[in-house]
């Protein structure tokens, strides 16, 4: 009888989001794990992140290549089912050169050397590149840019030489835009404590930049080779006229076009918007060292209101 009045220790589990003081704390550390993958961890997972973000740029070409629905509408479509990209990266497991601009959290922490974070970008952004190249070989084999009388290939042509027209500026500023919306995903990732919260910070950050028309490098190593690859198809450029209604110049859609009009200040712009707009500007307001203590006060005392 007296073993039944012992009271048990009842277990608590913690649902709640982490605050960002911590998601600060979290993605400092994963900074020195990524740092710390060999040559070949990182260029593999890199290879992976490209087919993944391929994927997701194939998935929103395919659902909005017969929409009836008004522009906006429609870029949402398109945007939401992009998600599915970096959902994979951030739940399965990738190396994604623009979310990986975060690991400078961990280089102003002094966490991680100069070389460490490089290599971590280069061979990433190789692995993308490479990935994203291998699902263009295989997309071109499946032909599904003939489905509903071309249509499908029309949208993805449409695509590529609206990305190739846009002026130095004009991609920089889409690009900054853009990574900046991708890290915050990756940020809001950082606060779930499940799947299911991770896929619902994932729909609305990259969801809203693709709707934007915002510029990321890593889906135009897919989109721009693939309309390329699709250029050499007169039915498909009939298709993508009949689309556009008016008769279209390709003359930027070359190899040339996709590096210098276009991947060149995407690139540029990503790392500005992933590294300044969003990782140095949360190390300095959460994990500057002078300041860690009084955000660990204020922290424990939130958690004591509760």
């Amino acid at each position: 009888m007296a073993e039944n009045n012992v009271p048990k220790t009842i277990q608590v589990i913690d649902i709640d989001a982490y605050a960002p003081p911590q998601i600060a704390d979290r993605i400092d550390k994963v900074a020195m794990v990524k740092a710390k993958l060999t040559f070949a961890q990182t260029f593999l997972l890199g290879i992976l992140a490209g087919v993944y973000i391929a994927i997701g740029a194939q998935f929103a070409t395919f659902v909005t290549s017969d929409s009836g629905l008004h522009f906006g509408l429609t870029s949402m479509i398109a945007g939401i089912t992009f998600s599915l990209g970096l959902m994979l990266v951030v739940i399965a497991g990738a190396e994604l050169f623009t979310g990986n601009c975060l690991i400078i959290m961990g280089y102003v922490s002094k966490r991680v050397t100069t070389g460490q974070m490089l290599n971590n970008w280069v061979v990433s952004y190789a692995g993308n590149l490479l990935g994203s190249l291998t699902m263009v070989c295989w997309m071109s084999q499946t032909h599904q840019w003939e489905f509903f009388h071309n249509m499908v290939g029309a949208k993805a042509l449409l695509i590529a030489h609206t990305k190739v027209n846009l002026s130095f500026t004009t991609a920089l500023a889409r690009g900054v835009l853009c990574n900046s919306m991708v890290c915050l995903a990756v940020w809001l990732c950082f606060s779930g404590r499940s799947v299911a919260d991770k896929i619902f910070c994932i729909i609305f950050p990259i969801g809203g930049f693709v709707a934007s028309g915002f510029e990321h490098c890593v889906a135009n190593m897919y989109f721009i080779p693939m309309g390329i690859v699709l250029k050499k198809h007169p039915e498909i450029i009939d298709a993508a006229e009949k689309m556009a209604g008016k008769s279209l110049d390709l003359s930027l859609l070359t190899w040339k076009g996709f590096f210098i009009n276009n991947l060149i200040p995407v690139t540029l712009g990503n790392i500005v918007g992933g590294v300044i707009l969003v990782g140095v500007m949360f190390w300095f307001v959460y994990l500057r060292p002078h300041i860690n203590l009084s955000f660990s006060v204020k922290q424990d005392f939130f958690h004591e209101k509760k």
